[in-house]
């Protein structure tokens, strides 16, 4: 999956971890578990989320299942390289809500011999590469794609279903605003949703005329 040792120790260059999948997988789990890991063998970790992330904590890192670690919340990516300097390990949260600058920082650290472990969702709730997680998996070392359950199938799930009607791109929730499905669920759900659209659309609505 990942070394945490480099097999020549005089080599100086770090290296990219990239952690991806849908809502519910397990990414922030997995990507707590690493961190936690680094931080008992007195590694030097620092850890950074989006500033818009607050739904469980404004400074913690908060897993679903409320495992937590302590983060720096910042407003865009090139804040991390500059607050990153001296670390031996770097994590990430939420990366596809950073800008695309954040590629060139991970890959910045990494050139300078820091560990760089990443969590973000692959795909958007309209099943689209989502910001810049797929050029982060393209220069990664190592990714890890985890699987919710799907909430309708019981299979694996990879795509994360909206179930608000909003059509923005970044929409902060849980359980109430997304589901995980598999690929099946997910594509007769949008299916459902597209045919929900085209009958809406195609009502005709008659005013009536006024007296004269």
């Amino acid at each position: 999956m990942f070394l945490e040792n480099t097999v020549n120790p005089k080599e100086q260059f770090g290296w990219i971890e990239v952690i991806c999948g849908s809502m519910f997988s397990g990414k922030t789990e997995e990507l707590i578990r690493r961190l936690k890991r680094a931080q008992f063998a007195k590694q030097k970790v620092e850890i950074f989320k989006p500033m818009i992330d607050t739904r469980y904590h404004e400074e913690m890192v908060v897993s679903h299942d409320a495992n937590e670690i302590r983060s720096t919340p910042v407003p865009a990516a090139t804040n991390i390289r500059l607050l990153a300097d001296g670390c031996d390990v770097v994590g990430i949260d939420e990366a596809q809500f950073f800008d695309d600058e954040i590629v060139a920082v991970c890959n910045d650290l990494a050139n300078k011999g820091i560990r760089v472990v990443v969590a973000g969702l692959d795909m958007d709730f309209k099943g689209n590469p989502f910001g810049p997680m797929p050029a982060l998996m393209a220069t990664a070392e190592y990714v890890t794609k985890v699987h919710a359950v799907c909430t309708r199938t019981g299979n694996l799930a990879n795509y994360s279903f909206r179930k608000t009607r909003s059509e923005n791109l970044v929409l902060l929730g849980e359980t109430e605003e997304y589901e995980p499905l598999s690929r099946a669920a997910y594509y007769k759900a949008m299916l459902k949703e597209k045919v929900n659209a085209i009958q809406v659309t195609s009502q005709e609505v008659i005013l009536p005329k006024e007296n004269k």
